[in-house]
């Protein structure tokens, strides 16, 4: 029935592409937007618009900025003989809501996934080895997944760091298997981050 309105079928098949959004979400959305009033629509359009615009990836870490560096690449108080690898921009902000870490980051942009079709190649593993070669990096923390994915992009790219004379940490395993650090409270990040070990 609700094909029969072009307008409000297409916002609901537009929002059901949003990562965790089914079919039903998508129409309660659509329907929560239909009774909001039409200045906090267009506030909504227009701030997804400006996000698109203006925010990308950090040239140096791959994190989200609104400029060349993001703010961690910018601050002068971080310390630059650490990197933090993960996985998404969203892990890198859970270990930042611990404060329990100082140091940069790089941001992989995913895991190595074989079976998916994800190889070094389409990582920022390049970008990475890069950063290693010019940038005065004394300690490599893996804090990928703790999946089978993440645990084998940690394995890989432990390889790799020895090879360039690194050392290699990887985070405790208080954050449970299986789990997404965007998910993980940040008691539990910090206890991880606290209780690295050599990898």
């Amino acid at each position: 029935m609700l094909d029969l309105l072009p307008s409000f079928a297409r916002l609901e098949a537009e929002l059901g592409k949003l990562p965790g959004i089914g079919r039903k979400t998508a129409a309660r959305l659509a329907f929560h937007l239909l009774r909001t009033s039409e200045h906090d629509v267009e506030a909504l359009a227009a701030a997804l618009l400006e996000m698109r615009r203006k925010v990308s990836f950090c040239q140096r870490c791959y994190h989200i900025a609104e400029g060349d560096l993001c703010q961690v690449c910018s601050s002068a108080t971080r310390e630059q003989q650490r990197l933090c690898i993960v996985q998404e921009p969203q892990d890198l902000l859970a270990i930042e809501r611990s404060h329990s870490y100082s140091g940069l980051y790089h941001v992989l942009h995913g895991a190595l996934s074989p079976l998916d079709g994800v190889g070094p190649d389409d990582l920022k593993i390049s970008q990475l080895l890069r950063r290693l070669d010019e940038e005065p990096i004394e300690e490599i923390i893996l804090a990928t997944n703790f999946t089978v994915e993440g645990e084998a992009t940690a394995l890989y790219l432990a390889k790799l760091c020895r090879e360039k004379g690194m050392q290699v940490t990887r985070l405790a395993h208080g954050i449970p298997s299986g789990s997404d650090l965007e998910y993980i409270d940040a008691g539990t990040v910090q206890q991880a981050i606290a209780g690295r070990r050599e990898f």
